[in-house]
């Protein structure tokens, strides 16, 4: 028993084309735009309307194919392509799969991998449509305001759709229709079933058209009508890397758009990129030249940028990241960034600490309200509570062949320039003076130094630099040290 709120019967996604406009290695449909790839666009939108199967056709560089697939949808068909070519034969061999468990009965919709502005919405309304109206084939269409190259629609008075004439096949008059073919349509199983039937690859290309589907329908008694859609982006597909650009430029202000719409503030739009999959709170604010990428999340009133990107990071309430590169990692609340940071994966800050200018962080857990305030590294480390890491300080944590970890107290207090050598324990409220190099355990409370006694060899620029600029200032210096008179304490009395 089928319940009632399931969508169509299925979703065939065809994905077989080599995609040669591209020019890559990489299949067409695997190029990305706002941090999906497009087939990933594609199945999403067709997953958001609850088919009880989905397939999807491939064919070039199938196997790479197939295992972004797995990642994407595990659950979709895989179905090959055989040697017929045309997108008749494409639905028709899945079409075949999904009927070999049990034939299909309901609406079919058919659309594209390489189109992923396409909306679960604009679907669903093509669906609604076709029910509703008991068409044997629905197509969705869009109005252009150039339509050249594209197929033009034909209408008869009462509005139904009489057939696709294609460009180089119109007439002077068809060339004026605006109205133009998505290739995207919803059937009815057994109408597809039996026209696929009797398609033939008779035609100058030697393909097997899908369109050939709508006559048949037609000349069988059925109704063919159209759901038009004025956004044409919804079913622009990209061929090369031009309409791949300008689809994701789009997508983006979309995505831009909706967050504003939403309660962020977007102080640059041109200049700011949010991926699909980012989430914002209320009042968040993105300033220019930003780009959020991944599984981003920004809470309520954090401040990022300008001149950031972060991938797969997490920020919390009230947090400022600004002109930082970060990657995996997680910000507290009310925590500061930056400027010129880099977060590398494994990074956690704690509330209220700060990471701040010129500092890489790895694989480094920073505890509630410690500063690592600028020009250091901190690597395989773990940091306690309230501690203060002085300019300049690093953690030596790579022996050559293996990663040592060093781990520093609460409440420490170390002096500029300190090296720990890991693997290394600071215990809590420690300091240590300027310049230590770290290399035994340190215990809590305890001062470290690591000095050496300090020794002038006077005369040695004159010796070893002599006619350089050096030599000739200390040699001026040293005349006008030996001209003054040593004052006495008799010379000062009156």
């Amino acid at each position: 028993m089928i319940p009632e709120n399931t969508g169509p019967a299925a979703v065939i996604v065809l994905a077989a084309g080599a995609g040669t406009r591209m020019k890559s290695r990489t299949p067409k449909i695997l190029h990305e735009i706002g941090g999906r790839s497009m087939v990933g666009h594609a199945l999403l939108a067709a997953r958001s309307i609850n088919p009880r199967r989905l397939a999807i056709v491939v064919r070039h560089e199938r196997d790479l194919v197939a295992r972004h697939l797995e990642d994407v949808d595990p659950a979709a068909v895989i179905v090959d392509q055989d040697d017929i070519p045309g997108t008749g034969r494409a639905v028709e061999v899945a079409l075949q799969a999904l009927d070999a468990d049990q034939h299909l009965t309901g609406t079919v919709v058919v659309t594209y991998g390489d189109v992923p502005l396409l909306s679960g919405e604009l679907l669903a309304e093509l669906v609604a449509t076709h029910e509703r109206e008991a068409n044997a084939v629905t197509v969705l269409t869009a109005v252009l305001d150039d339509a050249t190259g594209y197929g033009r629609i034909l209408r008869g008075e009462d509005g139904t759709v009489t057939g696709i004439r294609e460009h180089k096949d119109s007439s002077e008059a068809e060339r004026l229709i605006r109205e133009v073919n998505s290739g995207i349509y919803a059937f009815d199983a057994a109408v597809l079933r039996d026209a696929l039937a009797h398609v033939t690859t008779d035609n100058s290309q030697g393909e097997k058209y899908l369109t050939d589907v709508l006559s048949l329908a037609r000349e069988s008694g059925g109704r063919v009508a159209a759901v038009v859609t004025a956004d044409r982006w919804q079913v622009e597909g990209a061929n090369d890397r031009v309409q791949l650009s300008a689809l994701g430029a789009e997508l983006n202000r979309r995505t831009v758009e909706a967050w504003m719409r939403a309660g962020v503030t977007v102080v640059d739009p041109a200049t700011t990129w949010i991926d699909s999959s980012v989430t914002l709170d209320e009042d968040v604010r993105i300033l220019p030249n930003t780009q959020l990428h991944g599984a981003t999340t920004v809470a309520r009133d954090a401040v990022v940028g300008p001149d950031t990107t972060l991938t797969d990071v997490t920020i919390g309430e009230g947090a400022t990241v600004t002109r930082t590169h970060g990657s995996g990692a997680v910000i507290g609340a009310r925590a500061a960034v930056g400027p010129f940071t880099y977060l590398r994966p494994g990074t956690v800050l704690g509330e209220t600490g700060k990471i701040g200018a010129f500092y890489e962080t790895k694989n480094v857990t920073i505890g509630r309200g410690s500063k690592l305030s600028h020009l250091g590294y901190a690597g395989d480390a773990e940091i306690g509570e309230d501690t203060n890491i002085g300019c300049g300080n690093i953690t030596a944590n790579y022996d050559g062949e293996k990663k040592h970890r060093t781990v520093i107290g609460s409440g420490v207090r170390t002096g500029s320039n300190t090296v720990f050598v890991a693997p290394v324990t600071v215990g809590d409220g420690a300091y240590s003076g300027a310049g230590a190099v770290i290399r035994k355990d340190v215990p809590a409370g305890a001062l470290v130094l690591t000095v050496a006694a300090q020794r002038n060899t006077e005369g040695w620029v004159a010796a070893n630099r002599p006619g350089t600029r050096s030599a000739e200032l200390a040699q001026a210096a040293t005349k006008d040290s030996s001209s003054t008179p040593a004052s006495t304490e008799e010379g000062n009395q009156p």
